[in-house]
């Protein structure tokens, strides 16, 4: 019973070890697309086991990442679809960066996410639809961006959404109104001047010349 207790602790250790080491490599992939000139990434060293020893990495008790604090960094370049393999990640702060490029669709694996927080960046792109698959998002805040095409209709079925902000990009088409969306005001979608306004509810518009 012993031997067994034994082994039964170190397969428990080699798999947080090996979960570990998954999300790190997940975050120094992100490390080596961004540019840092604050060094506020320096701790971010691949030779460590957990990551839960970097800065701006918060961890829960069985050592999974469920925190990242990068807002206001000065950090510029992309990022990286490894993020979705932070399966356990709530938190996602990247906002007031000079973040550039698309939006990874991966970023619909985060089934724990609770905040997706990418405001007043240059992110440019669609909004993923697989962003429809966070269940757990409360707050998405995409705001102060150049997205461009529709909104997801598939976010209408985040039932656990408390504040959407897509302001000040370049959307097109028309503002969802069912579902979640429901309780949103136009505020939440202001200075997009390609979009045309709420949709009728229970509608399905299709504007072709949006792209």
């Amino acid at each position: 019973m012993e031997d067994c207790r034994v082994l039964f602790m170190l397969l428990l250790a080699f798999s947080v070890n090996v979960a570990a080491n998954s999300e790190g490599d997940a975050l120094y992939a992100l490390r080596r697309n961004l540019h840092d000139p604050e060094n506020v990434l320096q701790s971010w060293d691949p030779t460590l086991v957990n990551p839960c020893t970097w800065f701006h990495v918060t961890c829960d008790r069985d050592n999974r990442v469920t925190r990242l604090d990068l807002g206001n960094a000065r950090l510029s370049g992309s990022l990286v679809p490894d993020l979705g393999r932070l399966t356990h990640l709530q938190y996602l702060e990247l906002y007031k960066n000079n973040i550039v490029g698309r939006i990874p669709k991966e970023l619909g694996n985060l089934k724990s996410l609770v905040s997706l927080d990418l405001y007043h960046n240059n992110l440019s792109g669609d909004i993923p639809a697989s962003l429809g698959k966070l269940k757990s998002l409360r707050f998405l805040r995409l705001n102060g961006n150049k997205l461009t095409g529709r909104i997801p209709r598939e976010l209408m079925n985040l039932s656990s959404l408390k504040i959407v902000d897509l302001s000040e990009n370049d959307l097109c088409g028309t503002i969802p109104t069912s579902g979640s969306f429901s309780k949103f005001s136009e505020k939440s979608f202001e200075n997009n001047p390609r979009l045309n306004g709420p949709e009728l509810m229970g509608s399905v518009v299709y504007d072709l010349g949006c792209k």
